[in-house]
C-alpha cells in the first residue's frame, strides 16, 4: 500500500449527509500531504457505507455493530490507521483550504506535542470560542454561560479562543475542541487512546489532560480554519446531551481531582440549575413578550435535565459505560463491537 503521512480518522452516526460533505471537503482541499481517511461507523446503520462505496472508494469504512461511544469508536478507527500522525475530525466538520495540511505543518514544526486544534467556525463563520476550552474546574463550570462569555470575552477564566483572536502562530492551551484534535500515533498509543470511561463528551478534555501530565504542551493553531456545524450527531438528543455534559465532566473530576471535588461539582451545579429555573420562571412573561417561546422552553428543558442529574435521577447516564468497556486499551475489542 502506499505510504500515507496523516490518517483522518471520522465517527459517524447518524450523519451521512453531514459526513459527505466532510469527506468532500477534505478531497478538494487537501493536497499537499498524503493521507488516508477511515470512517468508523458506531451502529448507526445509516447508509454511509453505501454513499462512500459511491463516492469515496478509497475511503477505509469500519462497522461496529452497535454505537460503542465516541471515544472507543475512535480508538476502532486509530487502530486500523498506517500513518504515524492522526487527525480526529467531526463528521459535521469542512475543512477550509489548506487546513489539514497547516495543521500538519505545525505537528512536524513542534516535534512532539501533545494534542493540536484548529480555529473552528460555526456555519455562520462567526468564531466557535469552544474550539479552546480550559481543563474544568468548579468555578469555570458554574460560570460557563454565553451571556457572561460575551459580557467578558477575555476573561482568563474560561480561556476562551476569543482571548486569542489576532494570533497567526500556534498558542499553548489547556484544551482544544474534540470535533478536530491532530496528534502523533506515537503520543496517543503511550497514553492508551481516548478513555473508554466516556460513551460521549470529556474524553476530549480528558486525553488533553493527560498530554499535558505527560509533560507534553497543547496547541491551538489559528491559522487552519475550519467550520464545525454542530450538534449534527445529537440535535434529536438535547436531553441526553444535558445530562451526560455534566456526567462526563464529573467522571473526569473523579479522575483528575478526586471524589470530594466531583461531589462538589454536582452540588455547584444543582445549585447553579435551581438559580437559572428561577430566573427563567421569573423571565416567562418577557420571554412571551419578545416572542421568544421557543428559547425560552429549551433553556428551561436543559436546566430540568441537569437538575434532575444532579440530584441523582438521570441513573442511565451513570451506566452509560458497561463494565465490559471500562478500562478497555486502546487496541482491544473488534469491528464486530
Amino acid at each position: 500500500m502506499t505510504p500515507v503521512d496523516l490518517s483522518i480518522v471520522i465517527v459517524n452516526w447518524n450523519s451521512r449527509e453531514f459526513l459527505r460533505a466532510c469527506i468532500g471537503s477534505i478531497s478538494r482541499d487537501t493536497c499537499d500531504i498524503r493521507y488516508e481517511v477511515i470512517v468508523v461507523d458506531s451502529g448507526s446503520f445509516d447508509g454511509c457505507e453505501q454513499m462512500l462505496e459511491q463516492e469515496f472508494p478509497d475511503v477505509r469504512f469500519i462497522q461496529s455493530q452497535r454505537n460503542i461511544g465516541f471515544a472507543l469508536a475512535n480508538n476502532l478507527g486509530a487502530r486500523e490507521a498506517r500513518a504515524p500522525v492522526l487527525l480526529f475530525l467531526n463528521p459535521d466538520t469542512e475543512v477550509s483550504a489548506g487546513a489539514i495540511g497547516k495543521l500538519y505543518a505545525e505537528i512536524e514544526k513542534l516535534g512532539r506535542p501533545g494534542v493540536l486544534g484548529a480555529r473552528l467556525a460555526n456555519t455562520d463563520g462567526s468564531l466557535q470560542t469552544s474550539c479552546v476550552q480550559p481543563l474544568p474546574t468548579i468555578l469555570n463550570q458554574l460560570f460557563n454561560c454565553d451571556l457572561l462569555l460575551r459580557a467578558f470575552p477575555k476573561i482568563r477564566l474560561w480561556q476562551s479562543a476569543i482571548r486569542f483572536e489576532g494570533a497567526v502562530s500556534p498558542v499553548p492551551v489547556e484544551a482544544v475542541s474534540g470535533a478536530c484534535m491532530m496528534i502523533r500515533r506515537e503520543v496517543f498509543e503511550s497514553l492508551g487512546g481516548y478513555s473508554a470511561d466516556y460513551f460521549m463528551y470529556a474524553e476530549d478534555l480528558d486525553l488533553c489532560h493527560r498530554t499535558r501530565a505527560a509533560g507534553l504542551v497543547n496547541y491551538y493553531v489559528p491559522a487552519a480554519r475550519i467550520v464545525h456545524h454542530g450538534g449534527g450527531s445529537t440535535r434529536q438528543l438535547s436531553r441526553f446531551a444535558a445530562v451526560m455534559i455534566p456526567e462526563s465532566v464529573g467522571r473526569l473530576l473523579r479522575k483528575t481531582r478526586g471524589e470530594a471535588y466531583s461531589v462538589g461539582y454536582r452540588v455547584a451545579l444543582c445549585a447553579s440549575a435551581v438559580g437559572r429555573l428561577l430566573l427563567l420562571g421569573a423571565g416567562f412573561p418577557l420571554a412571551l413578550l419578545l416572542r421568544r417561546r421557543s428559547g425560552w422552553k429549551m433553556s428551561l428543558d436543559k436546566w430540568c435535565a441537569v437538575l434532575s442529574w444532579g440530584l441523582g435521577r438521570e441513573g442511565w447516564a451513570q451506566h452509560s459505560i458497561g463494565r465490559e468497556q471500562r478500562g478497555r486499551p486502546l487496541g482491544s475489542g473488534s469491528c464486530a463491537d
